[in-house]
């Protein structure tokens, strides 16, 4: 296991134990509260939270600390361990009281567990820690011994070459010098090959970027004709809608002159006749009556031309003149 290995394993210890006491310390405020406010004063009750909170701060204090602690390598002696004892204590008797006071054992095992689990937590992520930090301290220890065996070796190495280098000092000397010319053409050979991708990089960019202009430019156009096509569709659908009303309309009035004027004229055939001296048909009689209401010719006019009664066209003229009845008679003096 190398160092980055025992550095992930730490940091979920430390994650996986803050959660557990903050789970602890929200649990237990929120077991606790009830209890602290039943036996305290009314007007006092608000002061309900604060042992709670004030037990799990001693709790994360011992936690935070142990941690440090156990990362250095330290000990902290026998205080630490009894405050980390007594307010796992505490917090395990304040969960249970209630349920305890009240005699219900399913509930002292229930609201015992997040204490325990804290307890034991705490007392298993020290020596946890305490066994990473011997455990990074051996690996340290170990790096510097294969360190200090390289840097001796190395060492051995110059001593070998130093001799053998005053043995044949100048054949060194001229293998020295072609191997300074060989790097020296290595690193210009690197230097230009790494310029070259640069500069191919760099083109394959500005064609990329050229090309995505490009499209962008393709595609805004695109979008533009599509909304110029849109439009024209649109501005050729309300023209055709508005020429089709036009027509409608023109067709609706060219229409209704049509009838008016059928009206009219079979009006007219019916009123211009001379006076008759016998009665004419009902159904005749009464288009004479609604042209001649129509027209507004007089009642007698009226009687004279279907030759009823001038009392009859009355009522005619009083039954086409009431609402009721106006659409019935002058539907029957159109025809």
């Amino acid at each position: 296991m190398n160092a980055v290995q025992i550095r992930s394993a730490e940091r979920a210890l430390s994650v996986g134990m803050w959660m557990i006491v903050c789970g602890a310390m929200l649990y237990s405020i929120l077991t606790v509260t009830p209890l602290m406010a039943a036996h305290t004063p009314a007007k006092w009750a608000w002061t309900a939270p604060i042992l709670p909170l004030v037990v799990d701060a001693a709790v994360v204090i011992v936690v935070r600390l142990d941690s440090v602690l156990a990362r250095l390598g330290g000990h902290g002696g026998r205080w630490p361990v009894a405050l980390r004892w007594m307010t796992g204590t505490m917090t395990l008797a304040l969960n249970t009281a209630d349920s305890a006071l009240r005699k219900d054992l399913v509930g002292v095992a229930v609201h015992s567990v997040a204490p325990l689990l804290l307890i034991v937590t705490a007392e298993t992520g020290l020596a946890y820690r305490r066994a990473i930090t011997a455990a990074v301290a051996a690996l340290e220890a170990k790096q510097r011994a294969e360190r200090a065996a390289v840097e001796q070796a190395a060492r051995e190495r110059e001593e070998t070459a130093r001799r053998e280098a005053r043995e044949e000092r100048e054949h060194a000397a001229v293998l020295a010098r072609e191997q300074r010319e060989h790097e020296a053409r290595l690193a210009a050979d690197a230097a230009e090959r790494e310029e070259r991708r640069r500069r191919e990089e760099r083109e394959e960019r500005v064609a990329r970027e050229q090309a995505e202009q490009a499209e962008r430019e393709r595609r805004e156009r695109e979008r533009e004709q599509r909304e110029r096509e849109r439009e024209r569709t649109e501005r050729e659908a309300a023209e055709r809608a508005a020429r089709l009303a036009r027509e409608r309309a023109e067709a609706q009035q060219r229409e209704r002159r049509e009838r008016e004027e059928a009206a009219r004229r079979e009006h007219a055939a019916l009123l211009e006749g001379p006076p008759v001296n016998a009665k004419l048909g009902e159904d005749h009689a009464r288009r004479i009556v609604a042209a001649a209401v129509a027209e507004g010719v007089s009642v007698r006019r009226a009687a004279d031309l279907c030759g009823w009664s001038v009392g009859w066209v009355s009522a005619r003229y009083a039954e086409l003149r009431d609402p009721g009845h106006g659409g019935v008679e002058l539907a029957i003096a159109s025809r």
